[in-house]
This record gives C-alpha cells, structure tokens and sequence, in this order.
C-alpha cells in the first residue's frame, strides 16, 4: 500500500509540476542572410530553485546520428528580475542558469542554420526551416513540460506551416503539449506555396518551398490515393490533420524524414514531369506517411520516450526502416501509381542491390540496426565491404516474409496483418515491442515458425534463397551473372584535377593485389590516365575496367597500374577475373497453381 502511495503521489507531483510550470518561446530572424534566427524563452512557476539546466538535444529521432546540434549555439544569455543573471556551460549540450529562487527566467540565444537537409535547420532570406531539436531547448526533467512557440516572420514572408496545434486568436503562434511533440514539429516560414487535400476526412496541408513544375491537383488526387492505401493497412488514421513540408531543389532523387503528424520532403524542383521524377516524389510520400504507423507508433521499445542526451540502440530498424521500403512500392502499386510489372522490376532491383553488396556476407540486419548511429550515417570508403544497409536488407526480409505468411496461410493472410496487429498491440499496451514479440505476432498471425528465418535472415548472413519465396507467387527466378565474359578490376575512379581511386570491392582483383583508396593512377599498361580519361566528364566516377585500355583486355589478362602514394610512384599489376555481379530473371510461370494464384493474388492483387 505504501509503494502505492508513493507512486500516485510521484505522479501527482509531476502533474503539479506540468501545471505550474509556463514555457514560452518567441523565434524571430534579424539577420536571416547570415543564417540565424534569434530564440527568446521564458519559463515561469519554477520557484524556490537556486538553478534552472537548460538542455538541447543532440540528435533527431528518425535520423540516428548524434549530430550535436549545441554546435549552432551562440550568444547564450539570461536574465532573472530584469537583470542579467550568471550562466554556466556544464557539458556540451546542457546551460544551468542560477536564478536564486526566483519564479522565472528569461533566455536569449542565437541559432546558426546553414545545412541542407531534411533532419537539420535552414535559414536564408528566402525561408526558414526548423528542424525542432536544432531550435529548442528543454528544462532538464521537464519534457512533459506544454510550451508555446510564437513566429515572428521576417520582413514579407507571410506563411507558418507546421503539424503544431495553433493557438487560437494569436497569429503565428502554437501550443505543445509536451517537448515530445514540439520536437516532432517542424516548422516551415516563408512564403511557401501552400495547397490542400482531404483523405478520408483528414485534412492534409502540402507547404511547397522552393518552386517546381508540379500539378497541384495531379498531385492531390495522387497523393490522396498514398494517404488512403496507407491507411487502409492499419484501419486507422490517427491524425486531426497532417503537413508535407516539401523542399524542392536542384539535386536528383529526394529525401525525407517522419515526424508525428508531418513529414519533411526534399525534391527535384524539375522533375515532376518525369514519369521517374513523378514517382520518387510519391515513393517519398509513401515512405513518409506510412511511418505514422511504422516508427511512430508501431515502434521498437527503445524508440520512445526518447533520451535527448545518448544514443537509443535498437535491433529492429529493419523493421521500422526497412519494412517501410518495402510498403512505399506496395503502396505506390495500390494506388495505381506504378503498376505489377514496374513493382516487379523495382523489387528485383532491390534484392540484386543486396545480393551484390559484399556486406551483406559480413553484417546481419539486426547487428546493422544497432550500428545505425556509428555505421549508416557515418560510411567510409570500406562500409560496402562491411555492412549493409537496414533499410535495403530490411526491405528483402519484408518481402520474404509476406511471402512465407501469404503461403502458409494459402493467400488468407498477409504482412499487413502481422502489422495491423501489432499496431493495434502496441496501441493497448502503449508502449513499444520488442523483437521476440514482433517474431511471436509473426508467427501467430502465420501459423508457422519462424526461428529458422530469423536465424538466417534476420540475425544471420545466410544466402537469400529467393527463388523458393518468388516461387510461392508462382514466379519463376534464377540469377545468373550480369557481365559473362567481361573482365572487372572491382575498383572505381573519380576523375578531378587528378584520377584517384574512390572504392575497391572486397575480394575483387584490385582488393586482392593491394590497390588502395586514394591511390592516385598514372597509368595503366603504360598508358597515360589523361589520355584515357579524356572522354570523361571531371567529377564522374567510373569503374576502372570501362576505360579504353580495357576495351582489347579479357579474362585472365594481366594488367599493370602505376600509381602514387604518399608521394612515391609503384606499380601494381593483377590477372583480371570475370565479374561476380549477379543479375536476376523473374517471370510469372505458366499454368500457376490455385495455391500460387492466391499468393500472387494477396501480395501483388492479381
């Protein structure tokens, strides 16, 4: 009874504290050319305390990278009573700021955005973007803590575009509940293009920055069909409503990252008249709103509540990461986006990227999902060789195991069962799972074991037998090499100011006789690298075996190289050797069984 006691009076205390203590922050931008934007927090009903820490966290839950956002910190001030009050750094990321008892304090500090991405603050006369755990700080102790944050815009930018609850009557200003939420919340200022759609009652917000040659209703009624086949899975939608924050820019392909009711997209401003350019920006909406459910709330345990302070290991981004991979093509293919035939294609290109990935023999999904923080975003010129991606093996165990369960189950069952269960799961017991119970959901919904299958796939490097999971579908696969005949170095080159290696594949001829990254070439068989590098475009990299002197080269040829390092010229010389790289055939067989159909049928809808 005692224990009892003590439990409700410890949460009747931290209700207390969540009711007393006020947190406003103001954001503006002076300077917004030079890349900053001035932050004003005032924090009331502390009471009776000698000192306040102040903490800013050093990563972005979704992108896991300790990414020490406290670097962008300046001109941390504070003052007590109208009059300054002494400020202590007491380690990278935390300020304590000694306010003598008094009830409140108000904070200065300056933050510098000057990085292009999805995950990080950008600021410049045109916009800004605010990358939450970049912006705010939080009282230690206190992330249940509700804020409000009022937007000042610069000069003529008129619009605020965020998944924040607005506060009614105050222009520009909005409320959160807890640090929780408002660090899943971006923000967007400027004079974004902004355009709306419903999907199945809910409002969706798209805030365009950057320009474009997009089709606002192509894409409406497009991204509508993403919304609600997304949904559909989990039967649910837990939103009021929802905001795609979209960058568009110069660079090819796009990135994006989930937050609790919005996402942050970066696109190709050009591209979406392309029928390829179309389709990345929708598998990027795909990829993003399906972590509403995946990642966000169908979570690993160790993904929330989160620490700030530390990394947060987890052995299952292959299934927050990479199954999510696995349903933007699904997805897509359920919208009417793309069709089984391009569907098809896209898995089969995936599954070769895994295959010919030499890290794949080294590094089990599992033990690449714990690594995330010092592997995935950190790679070296070596990490093909020794890792491999959670979100490609992630997408292939995916694949693999709606698959098993749509055979065992003669196409009655599905992943997306395994998935809404345990959503719905976790929703009950509000909290996250663990992988043992990820396997026993897996294995109810299917009615088979799964040991085996976890054991080689998921936390073994075992070989992927994909021909018998393709064949459940009635679709016969073989693999086959891609280049017969054709001899390969196994190096790549970046041509600049001068030709210097960039990659060398594990056990490949140039792994095995010693070429090394950063080794400059000179020559090759004595000739000259600029003249066989003429007809390259400076800044491309290419495999060494694609340049002239190869062209009149076979298998079992030698070849000599002459390289510097460190200063000093050598030469090295290798037997070139075919190339390993597989390609795999797919094509539906004739006369499938009614067993295969309903496979098929439950995994592709035909």
């Amino acid at each position: 009874m005692k224990k009892i006691l003590g439990i409700v009076l410890l949460m009747m205390f931290s209700i207390s504290v969540k009711s007393q203590i006020k947190i406003d922050f103001e954001i503006s931008f002076k300077e917004p050319q030079a890349h900053y934007a001035e932050v004003d927090m005032n924090i009331g009903g502390l009471g009776g305390k000698d000192y306040i820490d102040l903490k800013m966290p050093v990563w972005a839950p979704g992108s896991y990278l300790v990414r020490e956002f406290s670097k962008n910190v300046e001109g941390f001030t504070a003052a007590v009573n109208g009059k300054a009050a002494k400020v202590q750094k007491i380690t990278k990321n935390t300020w304590r700021v000694f306010n003598d008892g008094a009830a409140a304090a108000k904070i200065h500090y300056r933050i510098y955005a000057f990085e292009v991405s999805v995950r990080s603050s950008f600021i410049d006369d045109s916009h800004a973007f605010l990358s939450p755990t970049g912006v705010f700080m939080y009282p230690d102790g206190m992330i249940i803590t509700p804020s409000t944050v009022k937007i000042l815009p610069f000069g003529k930018w008129d619009k605020v575009s965020t998944g924040l609850e607005p506060v009614a009557g105050q222009k520009f200003t909005y409320y959160a509940p807890d640090f929780d939420i408002l660090f899943d919340s971006p923000i967007e200022v400027g004079n974004q293009d902004v355009f709306e759609f419903k999907a199945l009652g809910i409002r969706h917000e798209v805030a365009m920055y950057g320009g474009g040659n997009y089709d606002k209703e192509k894409l409406k009624a497009d991204m509508a069909k993403v919304v609600e086949q997304s949904a559909g899975i989990f039967a649910d939608n837990p939103n009021k409503h929802y905001t795609f924050i979209v960058h568009n820019n110069s660079l090819p392909g796009g990135s994006g990252l989930e937050h609790l009711n919005s996402t942050v997209l970066a696109a190709g401003r050009n591209a979406y008249n392309t029928e390829k350019g179309y389709k990345i920006f929708h598998s990027l909406v795909a990829h993003e709103y399906f972590h509403l459910w995946n990642a966000k709330r169908l979570r690993p345990v160790a993904l929330g509540p989160f620490d700030y302070d530390k990394e947060n290991y987890t052995t299952n981004l292959w299934t927050a990461e990479g199954f999510t991979s696995y349903y933007e093509n699904k997805i897509l293919l359920r919208a009417g986006i793309i069709d089984q035939a391009v569907f098809l294609k896209d898995l089969i290109r995936d599954l070769e990227n895994v295959i010919n990935t030499p890290g794949t023999k080294v590094q089990s999904a599992s033990s690449s999902s714990f690594d995330a923080w010092i592997i995935e975003y950190r790679p070296n010129e070596n990490s093909r060789n020794s890792s491999v991606s959670y979100y490609s093996k992630g997408e292939i165990i995916g694949l693999l195991m709606d698959l098993e369960i749509a055979n065992a189950t003669n196409g009655a069952k599905s992943l997306d069962d395994v998935m809404k269960a345990m959503y719905q799961q976790g929703n009950a017991q509000k909290r996250g799972y663990t992988d043992a119970e990820f396997k026993a959901m897996v294995e109810k919904i299917s009615g088979i074991d799964f040991t085996v299958f976890w054991k080689k796939y998921i936390d073994g490097t075992d070989d992927i037998d994909f021909e018998k999971y393709f064949s459940y579908a009635g679709i016969q696969a073989d693999k086959e090499i891609a280049s017969p005949g054709k001899p390969y170095t196994g190096a790549l080159v970046k041509a600049e100011n001068t030709v210097k290696v960039s990659s060398v594949l594990k056990d490949s001829p140039a792994w095995m006789h010693g070429l090394n990254v950063h080794d400059e070439i000179l020559a090759l068989d004595g000739s000259e690298i600029t003249r066989e590098m003429s007809n390259i475009k400076s800044g491309s990299i290419v495999a060494l075996e694609t340049l002239p002197v190869f062209a009149k080269k076979n298998i079992g040829d030698e070849v000599i190289i002459s390289i510097k390092r460190d200063g000093l010229e050598k030469k090295i010389s290798f037997i070139l050797k075919e190339n390993p790289k597989i390609h795999i055939k797919a094509d539906y067989i004739d006369n499938p069984g009614l067993k295969q159909l309903n496979v098929r049928k439950r995994w592709m809808g035909i």
